[in-house]
């Protein structure tokens, strides 16, 4: 291609644009006039199959040479497409990818890139991530094939922390250290936000007041995000490999359970009224009134997941007997249900004579609304065995129901749960974890969440002397691997019974009590012993 230039201008005559019928177009000897106009192009593409003549017409170009220099540059991309319908639907493909590129003033596709992307299959035009998101979001809810609560959760990654840096990222240049510059960035927000918390400028300090550093677990889990969108990208042949794949992060490791000990305890009372003090006397002060539960709940915990002893838990369950879910909360404490699992059971579910209950659905919070699923994994939903005073429990709570149900009368919701508001209606997880904090507050006792509950569960149930596999059955895991990983948190009663049974195992002459008042006394043998001598 050489574009069959020609020259034309934006000259009117009578309001009408003169274009290649200019005269000053050209010198009196009939020479193009190289101070007047622009060359403009015109090139046959070859014919579709449908005999349409095609053309790629161009122009706005300074010189002839430049004008040359630019078509046979098209026409180069447009001979990497092979004849036939497919190929032709490649050529006009490409030909739109040189008319954007020419109306945008940018430069034209690379001619290698565009050669291996049509060689592998692979879709021409490249779009950006941002732009792929967007369709694989819809697509996603579309076909409903994630949960929507990890839909939401993927969102939320997006929002927080992989927008501001991919957005714009091209699919197909997305490589490693591209991707890394999403965890960069993080740490970068991290370390803001401790230099923030430091401040000795009490606005700034009061505007991280809640904000929590970014963890490892968190940022395994927005590498998953990532990676679980290319991966659908690579299989759509958009690029060739998931970066995401290869990025290397610190290992991110689920916190280990903690009991509440008594110095744990006094430590965390006296960091909570230091930082309500500080809240207190701070100059910019919240729109609402402190609440003291606030900052309680705010205050850090010598781990995120803590368990109460069982002497903590009992004056939880005694302080709570009264309310309304009372029997949730003891339900949750001995047989480890999770949160949602409770709140979706269901009567139908329940053999209460015979002390069993399947779980067969669980209650999420998504965004503001509450959804009903199957429970998170198939080894999920099994039946719980129910020990004969929760069994007790769950009859008188059943007993509650019913007269609710005769108060409110036509007015009731047959929701079918076991649990529900006073108008027969589903609860929402999320304000029934909040109801658990306050009953906890209001107790005086160390927080714990609600999920915790359940980790105390099957705590109690190793202590009590069962073995990995029941505890492993009770809790509905999907391996005993996994129990033992999250849920071995060891009692203080449990843990100084263990001590006391291994020494127990070793024989001595000498009772361990006689042995500890004569340790680290030096002992001399017949054969060490020497007379002293008067050398130096």
């Amino acid at each position: 291609m050489t574009g069959n230039g020609f020259k034309r201008c934006k000259c009117r005559q009578d309001g009408r644009e003169l274009g290649a019928k200019c005269p000053r177009l050209r010198r009196k000897d009939g020479s193009w006039n190289p101070n007047h106009g622009s060359w403009y192009g015109k090139e046959e593409v070859p014919a579709g199959p449908d005999g349409k003549r095609i053309y790629l017409r161009c122009g706005g170009f300074a010189s002839e040479t430049d004008l040359i220099t630019w078509y046979q540059a098209a026409g180069r991309l447009l001979d990497i497409s092979d004849a036939g319908p497919e190929g032709h639907e490649a050529r006009m493909e490409i030909l739109e990818m040189i008319r954007a590129a020419h109306r945008k003033k940018a430069p034209m596709p690379e001619y290698e890139e565009l050669h291996r992307k049509y060689r592998a299959g692979q879709p021409l035009q490249s779009i950006t991530f941002g732009e792929y998101w967007a369709t694989w979001v819809e697509r996603r809810r579309r076909l409903k094939d994630i949960r929507e609560s990890t839909l939401l959760g993927y969102i939320s990654h997006w929002e927080t922390h992989i927008r501001e840096v991919l957005e714009k990222a091209r699919m197909d240049r997305l490589f490693v250290p591209t991707v890394e510059a999403v965890f960069t960035r993080i740490d970068e927000k991290n370390a803001a936000l401790l230099a923030a918390r430091e401040s000795d400028d009490p606005v700034v300090r009061a505007g991280v007041r809640g904000k929590r550093p970014t963890g490892p677990v968190t940022k395994q889990r927005v590498r998953a995000t990532i990676r679980t969108v290319l991966a659908d990208a690579e299989r759509e042949h958009l690029m060739s490999f998931n970066a995401a794949a290869l990025v290397k992060l610190d290992a991110g490791q689920k916190a280990q359970g903690l009991v509440w000990t008594k110095p744990r305890i006094e430590a965390f009372q006296a960091a909570f009224e230091r930082r309500f003090a500080a809240e207190r006397s701070a100059p910019v002060q919240p729109k609402k009134p402190l609440e003291r539960f606030k900052v309680w709940l705010a205050t850090p915990r010598p781990s995120p997941v803590m368990v109460w002893t069982p002497a903590q838990l009992g004056e939880f369950l005694d302080f709570a007997v009264s309310d309304r879910l009372y029997a949730l909360y003891h339900l949750v404490a001995f047989q480890g249900l999770r949160r949602g699992e409770a709140c979706g059971a269901r009567w139908v579910d329940g053999e209460l004579e015979e002390r069993l209950l399947a779980i067969a659905k669980q209650l999420n919070n998504v965004g503001r609304t509450v959804q009903e699923s199957a429970p998170k994994t198939r080894s999920s939903e099994g039946t719980v065995a129910l020990d004969s005073g929760t069994a007790a429990v769950l009859r008188a709570h059943r007993v509650r129901q019913l007269e609710e149900k005769l108060a409110w009368g036509s007015a009731w919701v047959d929701s079918g749960r076991i649990f529900t508001r006073e108008n027969g209606a589903e609860l929402t997880p999320d304000w029934v974890s909040e109801r658990f904090e306050r009953l906890t507050f209001a107790v005086g006792l160390p927080p714990i969440r609600l999920h915790d509950l359940r980790h105390g569960a099957a705590t109690l149930s190793l202590a009590a002397g069962n073995d990995m596999k029941i505890a492993s059955a009770m809790l509905r895991h999907s391996s005993q691997s996994i129990t033992a990983d999250l849920y071995t948190t060891v009692l203080p009663e449990v843990a100084l019974a263990a001590a006391e049974a291994s020494v127990a195992l070793v024989p001595r002459k000498i009772a361990v009590g006689e042995a500890s008042q004569t340790a680290g006394l030096p002992s001399v043998s017949h054969r060490d012993h020497r007379r002293p001598t008067n050398s130096a």
